[in-house]
């Protein structure tokens, strides 16, 4: 027995468990401490690229099963009514997540306390240099209460970093979980108020930011804390100048407040903006064929180009505000230690360079909490925007849960029963959609329902499934229930997979279907029958093709009760009439089944049939009964014989097809699909294993240094670099100066003169800060400046390329894969990216900094230097390997949950109809998980890395210390070396900062490396050729002539059209016929050049159309496709999309 797509989901993770499990599920205390559990996956990593199978499972507790009971059952309790504010939202969040939490506080509460134990103990050690004759115990002393402070601060950051990420990924899996269900039971009026590319967005960026929020959300209450130990140092050291250091830091945070409401309002301005961007751009790949068709895609590209430039406005906003921070909260430390020692000076108090130094051991120390604060306050507003967002989401309205009224199978003959019904689509609507009806439909029976357009046939269906809004009255049905929607919904993935849709393999039952379905000879055509993999929105497959499969899983479902919602119309007469005797009168004959039909002659089948007319039923009984009545059906056979007549009555030479009846007279040729389209049948894209839809590419190996140069040079052509680098340089050099000078100016002791006075060694210090504030402004604005013109640019670049892309990249990509670029990678470009290449000049420049200082107060550091820095590469390069495949892995893993959300949006109806929604709940969660994975292996790879380099840190720290007690007094200077070890207690933090950020920078750039992909499409031919434009009245006959014409999709296939030789004179209405596969669409693409001929010509008046652009073709040309298209908008706006004629025109047509 085989299973099914959806089933594979439950199975594939406890089939793996055995063989995979997690690998932190499994670790002793020692590797859990030491983070070695990571090893055999970095070690596989470097000997091969890793795919996702070699990435382990997530323990139990972190996977999206695990999460769902507990989320579901919180929110339960903090809201019994279902609605939800951000606050009762993060409150069920956290206490699905409380237990990691409270370890994550601990972990933070001991690194903040840790940290501050260096600069508690820089005046005694310095005391301790400054003392003659030292005891070497008292020194090896206090070096070991400086290494041992070091090693818990790293050891606790580590841990923390690593348990918030768990928290992070139980967030995104708990809020994908509840928006996902809530996408399956929304009603149809709160779908027509969120689009799908808002709801998409919702899922990944809204639940991507709160789940972001974990990695700094101790950082709330963690500053208040590191301010009360900084302050006890202070108060030790300075006395009361304290307090003055208080308010300053206090008064430096106040200064936020109003930066951050308006950062606040930005974010809120910039997602509306770009779910705006985003709607439209789902719409349009969704419609591209119908743009290329009519030649629109450049103009519908203008349109996501202006919402581009809207949302641009506000991006900008934001992230200018965003460097005002950065800029204000760098000079921090200055500005506080200026009104701290200012005060010092005021009061008397008498500054000696242990106190001096201890200060700013201690300001230094506050440096990362109050400039981590910015990136704190950002992150803390973007998430209650998404909460809000979320929440807002989860208030929509539901289908409610009594509109029908469901009896098991066998406890009455009555199949459906509708007693004094009344329903309509809008509630608030005069005229309900349906009234009056009263029907009893006994078990076996086959009833079919007819109607003029817009009589309410589908929405007879739609309330027996409980789809429309119930005002008044009483639906009962009996058994389960099959449907057949109007348009056909089908999934990205195998044929076999769509027809089992979640049930088990029964193979006698199986091949029955699809021989009553017509699906034997399709298969046999389709390059690996039913192992084929269908694409997105069944692309690859026919409107017929695609209602027939639609059929077929409605009959192996083997229910109850069967639904048609006019499936016939989609198929030509033959097919219809063989669907119609072999599945409804043939493998459904004892089944109750209900019809919506246009065709009359499958009406004396029926044994009830129901007439509809402006919602209510008119006529009721069988074809006799009816037809004897003389009412509506009459009408309907009347006008059904009358068009039959009419068409055969139809002269062939076209003697009335003026052109001037069209609003523009020179499409005079129009085509139309319709019927058995043989729509990329013969394999259109299909390459490689014979599928369409081939796995997304990616890249393998580091991330090119010709990314980097690209991203860095793609604004102004990299003028901005060197600026931006000079200002980092020119402050860094000049904070580790005036830190000097302060070193340098104060009294050793008491009984000791200062060099300078009090107020000149202050002059000084203000004078050098101001400078160093001001070189961090500039740097922190040409920084953004660039990011903003780089994400313009790329942005244009690929999407500039991707709309001039052919029509094959368009079925073979699926649409979630160009989303998630324009989506998550843009914001990456748009954000994250400069950002970390800012973040990443502090640390690299502190660094060389602070190691010069250390090897002129103790040069033997080298010694032990060199071998560190050596092992710190070594390790890197053994991180690095894996962790960049786990960070494409991410990117790739993203969009087939990007997908599966859009699948299900416009497929929900069908899934709730076939109870199919904890199956559908399942397949998601293994998406997720599989997303999840390679995240939350990725952070831990990058503790396992940041720990060692935390220890040999240390050993150089160390090293230095032992240094500085065993050389003789003589040898050395107390104020540079008491400097020295001030930066020396940052060295560990230093380098894992830089590491981790050069870590996430890569891992960043394959957003660009993603996005640069796209860059590169081929392209369709040219627009226009200048030098053979047709003339403006081009064409004026219309006639088409082919010349020994091959076609095929692709080189290594078989022609479609093989040497095609007609003339069609101008004027004329011709008709192409042939069954499935003969090539009738791609003779259509072949003439708008969706794909061009391999040999032969084709002529339109005498022109090769070969030999113009695509957009003088295309516009001269006009089609009417199978699939209907509605663009999001007013019906005007659907009717004259390009808004080129006027109102009295568009009337008069």
């Amino acid at each position: 027995m085989k299973q099914s797509l959806l089933d594979k989901a439950a199975s594939s993770q406890s089939g793996a468990t055995s063989s995979n499990r997690s690998l932190f599920t499994d670790a002793g205390w020692f590797s859990i401490i030491t983070f070695s559990w990571m090893g055999p996956l970095l070690d596989l990593g470097r000997r091969k690229t890793l795919d996702l199978d070699d990435v382990p499972l997530l323990d139990d507790h972190d996977s999206f099963h695990g999460v769902l009971p507990n989320i579901k059952a919180k929110l339960e309790w903090v809201s019994a009514t279902r609605q939800y504010t951000s606050i009762k939202l993060a409150k069920a969040i956290f206490l699905t997540t409380w237990r990691l939490i409270l370890v994550t506080a601990v972990y933070a509460l001991l690194s903040a306390v840790a940290s501050y134990v260096g600069p508690y103990l820089i005046q005694y050690f310095i005391d301790y240099l400054n003392t003659s004759p030292r005891y070497s115990k008292q020194g090896y002393l206090l070096a070991l209460a400086f290494v041992a402070a070091q090693f818990i601060e790293g050891l606790s950051t580590r841990h923390l970093h690593f348990r918030l990420q768990q928290v992070g990924v139980r967030a995104q899996s708990a809020l994908v979980a509840i928006v996902y269900q809530k996408v399956l039971a929304l009603s149809n009026q709160s779908r027509q108020s969120s689009s799908s590319g808002e709801m998409i967005n919702v899922m990944s960026l809204d639940a991507e930011c709160v789940a972001g929020f974990s990695r700094c959300m101790h950082d709330l209450w963690l500053i208040p804390v590191q301010i009360i130990l900084a302050m006890l140092i202070l108060y030790s050291t300075l006395g009361l100048a304290a307090f003055a250091a208080l308010a300053a830091t206090v008064l430096t945070m106040l200064a936020n407040i109003p930066i951050g409401r308006m950062e606040q309002n930005y974010q809120e301005k910039t997602m509306s903006a770009k779910d705006a961007r985003m709607r439209a751009t789902s719409e349009i790949l969704k419609n591209m064929r119908v743009l290329k068709l009519q030649g629109w895609e450049m103009i519908f590209l203008s349109k996501i180009m202006e919402l581009r430039k809207e949302e641009m406005n506000w991006l900008k906003k934001n992230v200018y505000t965003s460097a005002m921070l950065i800029s204000v909260f760098f000079g921090a430390p200055a500005f506080v230690a200026m009104i701290t020692f200012g005060t010092c000076i005021l009061l008397g108090i008498p500054l000696e360079t242990g106190k001096v130094l201890a200060a700013l051991a201690t300001f230094r120390q506050l440096q990362g909490p109050i400039n981590g604060l910015p990136d704190t306050i950002s992150m803390a507003v973007q998430s209650k925007v998404s909460l809000d967002r979320i929440c807002s989401f989860l208030g929509l309205e539901e289908l409610s849960c009594d509109a029908v009224t469901k009896l098991l199978t066998g406890t009455t003959d009555v199949s459906i029963e509708i007693r004094n019904g009344h329903f309509s689509w809008n509630r608030s609507s005069q005229v309900p959609t349906l009234q009056d009806l009263n029907f009893r439909i006994q078990q076996g029976m086959k009833v079919a329902i007819c109607g003029t357009v817009g009589s309410g046939k589908s929405s007879l269906l739609s309330c027996i499934l409980g789809e429309i809004p119930k005002l008044s009255g009483e639906v009962q049905t009996c058994g389960r229930i099959a449907f057949v929607s109007q348009s056909p919904w089908i999934q990205s993935g195998k044929i076999e997979d769509n027809i089992l849709f979640g049930t088990q393999m029964n193979r006698e039952r199986y091949e029955k279907v699809l021989e009553v379905c017509s699906l034997i000879k399709d298969l046999n055509i389709l390059p690996l029958g039913d192992q084929t993999i269908i694409g997105e929105r069944g692309i690859n497959l026919s409107g017929g093709q695609k209602q027939r499969i639609q059929i077929a899983r409605a009959l192996y479902q083997d229910a109850d009760i069967f639904l048609f919602d006019d499936p016939f119309s989609a198929v030509d007469a033959h097919t219809g009439l063989h669907l119609f005797k072999e599945c409804l009168l043939g493998i459904l004959a004892s089944k109750t089944v209900l019809y919506v039909t246009h065709h009359i002659e499958f009406l004396p089948s029926a044994d009830v049939i129901l007439v509809l007319k402006d919602g209510k039923i008119t006529q009721k009984g069988d074809y006799t009964e009816i037809i004897n009545s003389g009412e509506e059906l009459m009408e309907l056979v009347v006008s059904h014989k009358d068009a039959l007549s009419t068409l055969d009555m139809l002269e062939l030479p076209g003697s009335h097809s003026d052109s001037s009846h069209h609003p523009d007279g020179n499409r005079s040729t129009l085509f139309t699909e319709d019927g058995e389209n043989d729509h990329k049948i013969e394999g259109e894209g299909i390459v490689g294993n014979g599928q369409l839809v081939q796995e997304e590419e990616r890249e393998k190996g580091r991330v090119g240094f010709v990314v980097y140069w690209k991203y860095i040079t793609m604004a102004y052509k990299g003028a901005l670099v060197p600026l931006i680098l000079l200002s980092q340089i020119i402050f860094q050099f000049l904070q580790i100066g005036s830190n000097l000078w302060m070193a340098w100016a104060a009294p050793i002791s008491k009984d000791v003169d200062p060099p300078v006075s009090s107020l000149m060694m202050i002059n000084v210090y203000v004078a050098l800060a101001l400078v160093t504030s001001l070189c961090i402004f500039i740097r922190s604005h040409l920084l953004v400046m660039a990011g903003c013109k780089t994400a313009t640019i790329l942005f244009h670049k690929m999407h500039q390329c991707i709309f001039r892309a052919p029509m094959s990249f368009f079925d073979s990509t699926p649409s979630g894969r160009i989303l998630n670029r324009a989506s998550t990678d843009q914001s990456a470009v748009d954000i994250r990216i400069f950002d970390l290449m800012g973040y990443l000049l502090f640390p690299a420049f502190e660094l060389v900094g602070t190691v010069v200082l250390m090897s002129r107060v103790a040069w033997p550091v080298f010694v032990i230097f060199v071998p560190v820095i050596v092992a710190s590469l070594w390790y890197q390069r053994y991180y690095i390997n894996a962790a960049r495949e786990l960070q494409r892995l991410i990117g790739v893993c993203r969009a087939p949950v990007m997908q599966h959300f859009a699948e299900s949006i416009t497929g929900s109806n069908i899934i709730r109809c076939f109870n199919k929604e904890g199956q559908f709940i399942s397949s998601t969660g293994h998406l997720m998980d599989n997303f999840s994975r390679p995240c939350l292996y990725n952070a831990a790879a990058l503790e396992w890395l940041s720990l060692r380099l935390d220890i040999l840190s240390l050993f150089i720290f160390g090293f230095s210390l032992i240094l500085l007690v065993s050389f003789p007094t003589d040898l050395i200077d107390p104020k540079t070396a008491g400097l020295a070890v001030t930066y020396g207690l940052s060295l560990g933090m230093l380098q894992g900062w830089a590491i981790a950020v050069l870590c996430c920078l890569e891992n960043s750039m394959i957003s660009v490396e993603r996005m640069l992909q796209y860059t590169t499409i081929p392209s369709e031919p040219p627009l226009t050729i200048s030098e053979s434009r047709p003339n403006c009245q081009w064409p004026a006959k219309g006639e088409i002539e082919l010349r020994n014409v091959y076609v095929k999709y692709a080189p290594q296939l078989r022609f479609v059209l093989k040497g095609l030789t007609f003339t069609l004179p101008g004027g004329m209405k011709t008709g192409i016929v042939g069954r499935t596969g003969g090539g009738k669409s791609t003779l259509i693409q072949a003439l708008f050049r969706i794909i061009d001929p391999c040999i032969g010509q084709i002529l339109i008046d005498g022109i090769d159309i070969c030999t113009i652009g695509l957009h003088d073709l295309r516009t001269r040309l006009s089609i009417i496709p199978q699939d209907p298209v509605m663009f999001e908008g007013t019906l005007r706006s659907n009717i004259d999309p390009l808004n080129e004629y006027s109102d009295e025109q568009i009337w008069e047509s």
